[in-house]
């Protein structure tokens, strides 16, 4: 018997996501090689997740379909406590930190245009998931996440 169906290779972007799949790529790329800084510089990476959530996304939501027992704190951010430790620019930077900031601003710039009900959240205490999430579609929603240590 024959083995019509597709094999189930994961996909970065899905299709029928609701916006161009060129700039979740471009958003990807951009964040390829960048750290968000805290005592342990981590990698930022682009995520997404199913919800049926008409409007903003609250910290219940967010804890709920990423997994997240009821016992770790989570709460919303201002999305430009997000970016701002991404975004400064500081006098002793060099050709590669500066080129680096201009890359956040075209990530912001592209999330921020294409994602509706943007919002940032922190989850966790001294190893902190940081998440920047906004709607993709009607079921759908992403963004950056990465890693904050504070001790």
């Amino acid at each position: 018997m024959e083995n019509n169906q597709q094999e189930n290779i994961p996909s970065p972007v899905s299709m029928e996501s609701g916006i161009k799949t060129e700039v979740i790529l471009e958003v990807t790329n951009l964040v390829k090689n960048l750290f968000y800084p805290s005592e342990s510089d981590e990698p930022i990476e682009w995520f997404k997740f199913n919800a049926n959530v008409k409007e903003g996304l609250t910290v219940s939501d967010l804890e709920f379909f990423l997994g997240y027992p009821p016992s770790v704190k989570a709460e919303e951010i201002p999305t430009e406590n997000f970016w701002e430790p991404l975004l400064a620019v500081e006098e002793w930077y060099g050709d590669e930190e500066r080129a680096q900031v201009e890359n956040f601003k075209s990530v912001k710039q592209l999330l921020e245009t294409n994602l509706n009900h943007l919002k940032a959240f922190r989850v966790g205490q001294i190893e902190i998931d940081l998440y920047l999430v906004g709607q993709l579609n009607e079921k759908e929603w992403g963004g950056l996440k990465t890693l904050l240590v504070e001790t």
